[in-house]
């Protein structure tokens, strides 16, 4: 397939998604959630080797939820971490082939059951095959630190990412997902070898972001950018397995600082401890916080939007249901001392309440912002918002957020 209409592609999907495609979720917490082990230096990858099956499972739940792109399971599938496992190169190159074939061929399956229902609302799904940075193959936490020491520079990087480039490439994927890339160097890498590969698949580059502001190196994203911005191979940008609080401003920072598209799926918000392999207790999104912050997410400007760590197909069943489905119009009102912004669909069945999320306070001790509250009041009227003095629902997504 020729690089245009391999980028046609894409195109079309987000236009027949309604102007933004839904990503697939977490795929190594669903395999867990399946009773997978998968606590290992392969991590979501071991179960190439043990258990296909369960991927294709897996695959099909996310496209079952409402995914239009399917995340292979390669993020942490490297040569040199299998040949570590006794494989053999040539034992390698065929799982991560397999990683494309398993999602293909559950993206076909599902695309054959749903083809014969008329009224289905499903999208023919793309296929994006996974390629985690260096620091994900290191397994030590790297790739939320930017840290590769002295010895790492650009050919080094470029040298362990090309065969498993290539085989991928192979295995003819719709899409490249590189994933959570720590710093500019490696950012400069991944282009560098589209370029020299001559790679006529459409990439997307996400990096990974632990402040909310920077690449996990401390470097701006705007340096990270620099090559990226000169790729045409590279088709969107973005951020993956960050905190979901920090998307917001993350969205506004990249739409200043490039034309791409934008690419953002964040993890749950809870925190990875990559050296004791465990998640630490802390604060989170749940599926109704990203229901909400989806079309908040869409509306400043991404075009793809998903999960990653511990979010699951509901979350993604969320995020589609609130992206497409035309009746989840959204209105901002006030609520004595907090503004707040409600989805008609969520009223509640046993009484006029609407659920809604507080964006904005005056009073943190009734409130707090990203609260889940319920508020007596419909969504105003254009005649009920100018009575109040905020925004009507269609000019409050022309100006932002009213003032509190």
């Amino acid at each position: 397939m020729g690089f245009e209409k391999a980028i046609t592609l894409l195109e079309d999907l987000i236009k027949k998604a309604g102007g933004c495609a839904v990503i697939d979720g977490g795929f190594a917490t669903q395999l867990e959630r399946h009773g997978a082990t998968i606590n290992d230096p392969l991590w979501s990858a071991l179960c190439l080797i043990k258990d296909p099956d369960l991927i294709k499972r897996v695959h099909l739940e996310y496209l079952e939820a409402g995914a239009d792109i399917l995340v292979t399971s390669s993020y942490q599938a490297t040569l040199p971490g299998f040949l570590s496992r006794g494989l053999s190169a040539e034992e390698g190159e065929s799982l991560l082939k397999k990683s494309v074939t398993l999602a293909v061929e559950a993206r076909n399956k599902f695309w054959d059951a749903v083809e014969r229902n008329p009224g289905h609302s499903y999208n023919r799904a793309l296929v994006a095959a996974s390629i985690g940075s260096y620091g994900a193959y290191l397994a030590d936490g790297s790739e939320y630190s930017g840290c590769y020491g002295p010895d790492v520079n650009l050919e080094k990087l470029k040298d362990f990412h090309r065969r498993r480039l290539q085989v991928l490439v192979k295995a003819s994927p719709d899409l490249l997902a590189f994933e959570t890339i720590p710093n500019k160097l490696e950012a400069q890498a991944c282009v560098e070898l589209l370029e020299e590969e001559n790679i006529n698949i459409p990439s997307w580059i996400c990096f990974s972001c632990v402040d909310g502001e920077n690449a996990p190196s401390g470097e701006s994203f705007q340096q990270c950018l620099e090559a990226i911005n000169k790729s045409d191979r590279v088709k969107a940008v973005g951020i993956n397995c960050a905190p979901p609080h920090f998307i917001e401003s993350l969205i506004c920072k990249f739409k200043e600082l490039t034309e791409k598209l934008i690419v953002v799926y964040p993890n749950s918000g809870e925190v990875w401890d990559g050296r004791a392999k465990r998640w630490l207790p802390s604060t989170c999104f749940d599926d109704d916080k990203f229901e909400f912050f989806a079309t908040r997410w869409h509306d400043l400007g991404a075009s793809l939007i998903g999960g990653c760590c511990r979010t699951t197909p509901s979350t993604i069943q969320a995020i589609s249901k609130v992206l497409k489905d035309p009746k989840q119009s959204r209105s901002y009102f006030r609520d004595e001392t907090a503004v707040v912004v409600s989805l008609q669909s969520t009223k509640l069945a046993t009484s006029k309440d609407y659920v809604a999320v507080v964006v904005q306070t005056q009073s943190t001790q009734k409130y707090h912002p990203h609260d889940i509250v319920t508020v007596p009041l419909p969504p105003p009227s254009t005649e009920h918002a100018k009575a109040l003095e905020i925004p009507s629902a269609k000019t409050s997504m022309d100006s932002g957020l009213p003032d509190s």
